[in-house]
């Protein structure tokens, strides 16, 4: 029997946890590699066992923006749909802490559709979720002043992480929030002046009131 990784959330049964990590190929990353780019084929879907992925939408400009994170027991959903409809990737998925991989090949993603009702369940529940994380996204954007957007977002990643102390910089903050990193420095150092948090080197430790 396998860890069932998966939480109450999902709630997906040990005998189909078995099945897919009998069907899977399981892989380790470290933290900034990519495994999955844009206009990459699909031919297997990552399921998350341990660590966290970001999932990246870059525009032609080379901006990027963040649309969601991947922890433990989830799946990208864009990878669902596109390896489906034998479409090329359009988003990019990064690894944001070292993670361990169960990469389910396409053709046993629709073979459990039809024998598993419970997945069939999991792929709505995690469409359901990521819709919504989208929702917030596209409200964030249009009603949301940046400085807004950047706390949100350092929240994001304590809750996470499960920690106050943040790993990470400006460049990087202003790539998923789709802006400058001048801008992104500007805010931090507004932030800091008001106590919510202190920067370091490549860190950012929140203050207990944030």
């Amino acid at each position: 029997m396998s860890d069932n990784i998966f939480s109450s959330e999902f709630s997906v049964s040990q005998e189909l946890t078995d099945t897919l990590y009998r069907n899977g190929t399981r892989k380790t990353y470290r933290e900034g590699e990519i495994i999955l780019d844009e206009n990459a084929s699909i031919r297997s879907i990552p399921i998350v066992m341990k660590g966290l992925l970001k999932v990246i939408r870059t525009e032609e400009d080379g901006r990027e923006i963040l649309l969601y994170y991947i922890k433990a027991g989830e799946s990208c959903i864009m990878s669902f749909l596109g390896g489906m409809h034998n479409e090329k990737s359009m988003v990019k998925a990064e690894v944001e802490e070292a993670s361990e991989i169960l990469f389910l090949p396409m053709e046993k993603v629709t073979l459990f559709i039809r024998e598993y009702p419970e997945w069939l369940d999991y792929i709505f529940r995690l469409y359901h979720k990521r819709f919504e994380e989208l929702l917030d996204i596209i409200n964030a954007i249009a009603f949301r002043k940046v400085d807004e957007r950047l706390l949100a977002l350092l929240n994001k990643k304590s809750e996470i992480s499960h920690s106050k102390t943040i790993i990470t910089t400006h460049w990087q903050l202003a790539n998923e929030l789709g802006t400058a990193r001048v801008v992104v420095s500007r805010l931090l150092k507004q932030l800091e002046d008001s106590g919510r948090l202190v920067l370091g080197r490549n860190r950012i430790m929140l203050s207990d009131s944030v």
